[in-house]
């Protein structure tokens, strides 16, 4: 099962909006994703307690990261970094299972002119860190705002074109992953 993040808890924010292109992409494929929207955090989850003890309540988000075979990461660039709250969940999962050995793609967006970039550059080298196996083809989306028509779809089909590029290149990444033997 492919689980899709969406790495920001702002509400109707684009990321979302990503998101559900990619899930319908990932469907055309014939997966059925699970989604991740840091929209539906709990808001007990941002307690200092946290730290030692989950809540019930974050119990499905965990699970929908240790069910995942691979996880796909949506983020935007806040201030030339990711969200905060991405960070946040990151550090609220339980390691190292959470991403040890799980394979794990990247899309960032933008309104900048480089979408992106630096947020994805960190997210990689956390979860390199967390001995996630990072799949190098990643997407960038620039000037997101103008990508969407008035539908609210992906106008632009070289960029569905690279989306969906990515997702196959992601699955067979996955493939051959999860076929390789556990070596101690």
């Amino acid at each position: 099962m492919i689980t899709i993040l969406s790495g920001t808890n702002r509400p109707g924010s684009n990321t979302s909006r990503v998101a559900r292109e990619v899930i319908t992409i990932y469907r055309r494929l014939g997966e059925k994703p699970a989604v991740i929207d840091l929209a539906d955090l709990p808001p007990e989850i941002f307690s200092p307690d946290c730290y030692a003890e989950k809540p019930d309540s974050f119990a499905p988000m965990v699970d929908k990261v240790l069910q995942a075979d691979g996880l796909v990461v949506i983020s935007p660039e806040y201030n030339g970094g990711m969200p905060g709250v991405l960070k946040y969940f990151i550090d609220m999962l339980p390691c190292p299972e959470s991403f040890e050995r799980r394979p794990v793609c990247f899309i960032g967006w933008a309104d900048g002119r480089w979408g992106a970039l630096r947020p994805i550059e960190q997210l990689q080298a956390i979860f390199g860190y967390r001995n996630a196996h990072i799949f190098p083809e990643r997407v960038f989306i620039p000037g997101v705002s103008d990508a969407f028509d008035a539908t609210g779809a992906f106008g632009d089909q070289s960029l569905k074109k690279r989306l969906a590029r990515q997702a196959n290149g992601f699955l067979d990444f996955v493939r051959q992953i999860r076929a390789e033997p556990v070596r101690a």
